[in-house]
């Protein structure tokens, strides 16, 4: 019994990872058959908001705080940045790949120290190695992702399906929209943690998330493009893509890493961000014909050695607990880990 529970989450959180590639693949072939990143942002997060709605009210039914209006309004601020962290998200993998997303998230936690320090949520001591760790963190993961998006490089794994070379302007086009995701998705954990201490019911946050993203999406749409057919679920792949986004790349994520969270901790789930790399530069290339490029490959290591530091950092202040209740503000969306706060025993 107690390996079957030390086991559960290890597997929990690659099926995480995994989930969230397909996620990216799902959008990006979505959009490759003519639907826009609006109208699929619009049916991810309605699906999600249908599946939230009684599951969410049903799991804090006993512990639900009030609802007032300025933590409705801090919702719809929630929805806004979603919906600025998706269009641009989207946008981004458009025009690069699935690897290179998914090592362009985890800069996310290196972006947030910088934000914290600037809202004073976090300080920085310079005789302290935790801070040090962080700050160098920091500068190593944000190098990294320049890497990433300036150098592109010889392919070191071609796919099969032999794809042509997308263009350097459009890859560095798509690098900085991914790099404006990772700036909007820290504010919105900056958000998120400020509004976790008033409101602990982790689940109808994410519902009211889902909600104000699906109208907003809905409303740009709607402004932008007056085209009816890119509302449409035709072909096959449109309705299995959003299906996919809806079900697996929110519920299923959400609920998954809550529960990796109570039982392990924040620092365990992030552990396995960096996994999610490797997955996508397989499934990129046996699905959409991805190519894995030489800078993909420096600038993730880079990444990838920044973003351990940063977390090294938050270890070592002991702001991360890993057994039993977890005190700390986290977010449960594709995004990465958040602040900790010691004064909440709160985890999304």
């Amino acid at each position: 019994m107690r390996m079957k529970k030390s086991v559960l989450p290890f597997v929990g959180m690659v099926f995480v990872q995994i989930a969230q590639v397909g996620l990216i693949i799902a959008g990006k072939e979505a959009m490759s058959n003519g639907m826009t990143n609006f109208t699929f942002v619009f049916y991810s997060n309605a699906i999600a908001s249908l599946i939230l709605l009684p599951s969410s009210f049903l799991v804090h039914r006993s512990t639900r705080p009030p609802l007032t209006f300025p933590i409705f309004c801090g919702f719809f601020l929630l929805g806004v940045l979603g919906c600025l962290i998706q269009l641009c998200g989207y946008a981004g993998i458009q025009y690069t790949s699935a690897s290179f997303a998914t090592a362009m998230l985890n800069i996310i936690p290196a972006i947030t120290f910088i934000l914290a320090i600037i809202f004073r949520m976090e300080k920085v001591d310079c005789r302290s190695s935790s801070s040090l760790a962080k700050s160098m963190g920091t500068v190593v993961s944000i190098t990294g992702a320049f890497i990433v998006t300036l150098y592109k490089g010889p392919p070191i794994l071609i796919s099969p399906l032999q794809h042509l070379h997308m263009k350097l302007s459009k890859w560095i086009i798509g690098g900085l929209l991914l790099a404006v995701h990772c700036v909007f998705s820290s504010g919105f954990i900056i958000v998120q943690a400020l509004i976790l201490k008033k409101y602990s019911a982790e689940l109808i946050i994410v519902f009211f998330y889902c909600f104000f993203v699906a109208i907003l999406s809905a409303i740009v749409s709607l402004m932008v493009n007056r085209d009816l057919g890119a509302w449409s679920l035709q072909p096959n792949i449109r309705l299995i893509a959003v299906l996919y986004s809806g079900f697996f790349g929110s519920a299923f994520q959400v609920s998954i890493i809550t529960w990796c969270l109570h039982r392990t901790g924040p620092l365990f789930v992030t552990m396995f961000h960096p996994l999610g790399v490797a997955i996508a530069a397989a499934l990129g290339s046996i699905f959409l014909g991805d190519s894995f490029y030489l800078g993909s490959l420096v600038g993730t290591i880079v990444i990838v050695i920044g973003f351990y530091s940063v977390m090294w950092g938050k270890a070592a202040e002991g702001k991360i607990v890993e057994d039993g209740g977890v005190k700390s503000l986290e977010s449960t969306s594709e995004n990465a880990p958040l602040l900790q706060n010691n004064d909440e025993e709160t985890d999304v």
